[in-house]
């Protein structure tokens, strides 16, 4: 049966008629019509004083406004994170739209892989919480509540899935998950399909900006309330159950039972209160609605997670990608709100000090607009005004010609300063096409929506990279991307800090643009501290916010002069959240960089780094030897050598620098040294013959054992390791054979005259011709740890070039480039170095060079040559060792001669070859008797 006597009975009565005539299902539809008018009666005749809200909705600000000078309610329970409240009084200090956060980094009592968390709550000027949230603060004896759930309950109840796949959104809010206040927007797909197709719409934003912005931005409070609970309860009932309806009925449950505590304990009259909250929640069916609801709800304790609280700037473009809004419908709305301001003479609510808000006149803030409250009627019953709404037409507002006119004008204007070829007739056909289309989707009005598909038409007619297309100029020239800004008072102590650290440089580094910064650290020694705080946040910071352009920093250098292009105004929010972090600049680095280094997939090259990051921005050296005794750690619990090449190019380099700068290596140094001299040695056998280690990593090994031989050997290290890990090598691959062959050579375990003969057979042998690249590429890759083979590559190279057929070079000379340039890129230009030394400089010389590992033209005897004598000839020819070794290994042929034999070829040999000599390279001889003359 209808209740006849209810205030909404006569429009229940004709929806169940219509259902009964129209629709399909018999049960279906008209118990949810009939439900959508329950849940209005319910919500109107609650005690408490229920205010539904849409998101960043103008129609939601401008009824807002209106009822607090009405009503001036003495408490305002609002729908935000309670433990933000702190953060609000801080909002005066801000340029709308900010948002505030919640950041947390350590956690306790949820997954180490969800960290970091942030949750952000945007607020905007066009908005009924921030008319809410300023009528309270700035109105004597008001009090602000906030009654939704924690940030840290937000994590508890929120779906495991949606909180490990939590996708990173463009703009400034990056991955925080947002605090939906007043969040409305049809969660069934089918729902909002339908109403975008019948309303001749594209997207939700334009739909709800037609169907219920534009009609309810001038209807009275009562219709306005009635709406908006109508269409949150219709989404509400069209929602289909599962883990975020679960969520929100779990908030409503927790905002009632807050709001009960806080009545119970103050004391307040409900009728002087106002709950403002979601027009999805005002429609709840929860069993603690009410405040005569008897039921009870058990709030779970918070985890023991650290939470630290802020504000960070937002902009319209971050607040539409956060909460999957059509991109410049939040700058739609507040060019809506400011003109409905204007229209209406109606002085919103504003904090004092705000920056960037217009003094509208007589807007004298709450105090002084207060005035007397209007009389109201007690517990009067609602009087129906959804029969009225939804019976008649929409009133269809009047052509405003000059506002259209104006944006037509402007559009062509700024359209012709990116760029196009717009003119007059184009700002003609804006107007009528705009006319054109808002006939066509039932408007008498064009809408900014109608304008932007009208420009687009007419004006682009082109599309050219990099350059703003006509969509972008309507969005501004109808507001723009507005972008938020924190003030220096509520900003936390580590950036106001750096902010004073760069004062300075007397840039005003809260300017959205570029600042270029000049600094000459001779000249102004005092800038100084300036340079390591810039070079300091150049590693913390994201790369475009503090860019060097001239100057760098590296072991044992500084720069004499330095720029800067700094963009601390677009990256406000990275600043603030290091104070997040800690106090100072230098607390947050030495934080990070230990945490690198003690995070479970750390490695010694991590290590390495962090020790040398240590040493250029902090100058600690207690901190680095910390650092330098985990890289030991590390190193020694490696079982990989996948690192190796960075491990041998960063301790180089740390141990030049300690060489140049300290009187003593830290002991830190010694112990890497050893022990990886140890390390290397032991995986060497298992390196040359494992498929995954490349050859690259093997040549960094040897480059390792090689180059710290000596200090390891001073350190107490023994030199046979390393001669039977070379001897317990067994590689297959040809690279991994070259590179071992050198290593022989290098321990002097094989000959170059053996090397030379070996590489002379790999040419000639055309089963293994197609392989020699790889063979090029092991010895080049030798480069690293006998530098000395590099004019022995230049010489195998050169001999390929030379030996080889086009037909076999041709296809082979790109895979030697293709090998050359993915492996070895690095030591190229090594190569390339020794190749200019090696050929000679000019192109004539080439014709009579010849090369100097090629057979030599032995010179004619020379004629009563003087015989070698002397106790230098007799300590030679009674110690022929050593002349034998050295000539074995520059692979050199000969046979001792008795010099008693007077000038024969054994006791004139010496002089002779360096006659011969001298008269083939006169060039030395020549140039030193130019010097002595």
């Amino acid at each position: 049966m209808i209740d006849q006597t209810s205030t909404f009975g006569s429009l229940r009565e004709q929806l169940l008629e219509a259902a009964a005539a129209f629709a399909d299902s018999p049960v279906a539809v008209p118990g949810i019509l009939a439900g959508l008018v329950d849940d209005v009666d319910r919500a109107l005749r609650e005690k408490l004083e229920i205010f539904p809200v849409c998101h960043h909705s103008p129609a939601s600000a401008l009824a807002m406004v209106r009822r607090l000078r009405e009503k001036q309610p003495k408490v305002i329970y609002l729908e935000l994170c309670e433990d933000l409240q702190p953060l609000l009084t801080e909002l005066r200090n801000c340029r709308l739209p900010v948002a505030a956060q919640a950041f947390a980094t350590d956690l306790d009592g949820f997954p180490k892989s969800w960290a970091p968390l942030s949750v952000v709550a945007p607020i905007t000027e066009a908005s009924a919480e921030y008319q809410a949230i300023a009528y309270a603060l700035e109105t004597p004896g008001v009090e602000l509540v906030l009654v939704d759930r924690s940030t840290d309950h937000v994590f508890q109840w929120a779906p495991k899935e949606e909180a490990k796949e939590r996708k990173e959104e463009a703009g400034l809010h990056g991955d925080a998950v947002g605090v939906e206040i007043g969040d409305l927007r049809p969660r069934f797909a089918e729902l909002e399909e339908h109403l975008l197709h019948h309303g001749k719409v594209r997207h939700w934003s334009e739909w709800w900006d037609q169907y219920v912005e534009q009609p309810l931005s001038g209807a009275d409070y009562d219709t306005y309330r009635q709406v908006m609970v109508l269409i949150g309860s219709l989404f509400r009932r069209l929602t289909p159950d599962g883990d975020r309806l679960a969520v929100d009925e779990d908030r409503e449950r927790y905002m009632w039972t807050r709001m009960r505590e806080h009545l119970a304990a103050g004391g307040a009259d409900p009728g002087d209160c106002l709950y403002v909250c979601g027009a999805f929640h005002a429609a709840s069916r929860v069993e603690q609605f009410g405040l005569d609801s008897t039921a009870t709800f058990e709030i779970s304790p918070r985890t023991g997670t650290k939470w630290l609280y802020g504000l960070i700037p937002s902009s319209h473009s971050a607040i539409e990608a956060q909460f999957g809004l059509a991109p410049g419908s939040v700058s739609i709305a507040a060019a809506t709100w400011a003109k409905a301001v204007n229209r209406t003479k109606l002085a919103p609510f504003q904090l004092t000090g705000q920056k960037g808000t217009r003094k509208r006149a007589g807007a004298r803030g709450a105090r002084g607009a207060r005035g007397k409250p209007l009389p109201q009627k007690a517990d009067a019953a609602p009087a129906d005004r959804l029969t009225g709404f939804l019976s008649r037409p929409p009133a269809l507002d009047a052509l405003d010609e000059a506002e259209l006119l104006g944006w037509c004008v402007d559009i062509v204007r700024l359209a012709r300063r990116n760029g196009y070829l717009a003119s007059t007739a184009d700002a003609i056909a804006v107007f009528e096409t705009s006319i054109l289309l808002a006939g066509l989707r039932n408007r008498a009005r064009p809408t900014p929506y109608d304008f932007q598909d009208a420009a687009v038409t007419c004006i682009e007619k082109d599309v050219v990279p990099g350059r703003r297309d006509v969509r972008r100029l309507c969005e501004i020239l109808l507001g723009g991307d507005r972008v938020g800004e924190v003030g220096y008072d509520a900003l936390p102590p580590l950036a106001r800090n750096v902010y004073d650290r760069l004062a300075p440089l007397g840039l005003d580094l809260d300017k959205r643009t570029i600042q270029r910064a000049l600094i000459d650290l001779n000249a102004h020694p005092e800038l100084v501290p300036c340079s390591d705080l810039l070079w300091m946040l150049r590693y913390l910071l994201p790369d475009d916010a503090v860019r060097p352009i001239m100057g760098e920093r590296r072991l044992g250098e500084r720069s004499i002069q330095e720029s800067w292009d700094l963009a601390f105004g677009k990256h406000q929010r990275s600043v603030i959240e290091l104070g997040y972090e800690g106090v100072t600049i230098e607390q947050v680095l030495e934080q990070r960089l230990r945490r690198s280094v003690w995070d479970p997939k750390a490695t010694a090259a991590v290590a390495l780094a962090a020790v040398e990051d240590a040493v250029l921005f902090l100058g600690s050296r207690r901190f680095a030897d910390e650092l330098g005794a985990r890289a030991v750690e590390l190193l020694a619990a490696e079982r990989g050598v996948d690192d190796a090449p960075e491990v041998l190019r960063r301790i180089r380099r740390l141990l030049a620098y300690y060489r140049a700068n300290e009187p003593e290596l830290p002991a830190w140094c010694e112990a890497f040294v050893t022990a990886g001299y140890a390390h290397y040695c032991t995986l060497l056998p298992t390196a040359f013959v494992d498929d995954d280690t490349g050859v690259r990593q093997v040549g960094a090994m040897l480059g390792f054992l090689f180059t710290m031989e000596s200090l390891a050997l001073a350190l107490g290290c023994d030199r046979a390791q390393l001669e039977l890990a070379v001897q317990q090598s067994h590689p297959e691959a040809p690279a991994k054979v070259a590179l071992l062959w050198a290593a022989h050579t290098q321990l002097g375990l094989l000959t170059m005259a053996d090397l030379r003969a070996r590489c002379d057979e790999l040419l000639a042998n055309p089963l293994v011709v197609p392989s020699v690249p790889q063979y090029i590429m092991g010895f080049v890759q030798a480069m690293e740890p006998a530098p000395a083979l590099s004019g022995f590559v230049v010489e195998m190279i050169s001999k390929a070039f030379g030996r080889l057929p086009d037909s076999v070079l041709l296809p082979w000379l790109p895979k030697l480039i293709t090998t050359l340039r993915a492996g070895a890129a690095e030591l190229v230009p090594v190569l390339v170095r020794e190749a200019g030394r090696t050929f000679p400089g000019s192109l004539p010389a080439v014709d009579s060079w010849v090369p100097p590992w090629s057979a030599r033209p032995k010179p004619a005897a020379a004629i009563g040559a003087p015989v070698a004598s002397g106790p230098v000839a007799e300590l030679l020819l009674g110690h022929p060792a050593a002349c034998d070794g050295v000539a074995g290994l520059l692979g050199c042929e000969g046979e001792w001669r008795d010099p008693a034999s007077g000038g024969g070829a054994g006791g004139g040999r010496p002089a002779r070859e360096v006659t011969a000599l001298l008269t083939a390279h006169p060039g030395p001889a020549l140039a030193l008797a130019g010097l002595l003359a």
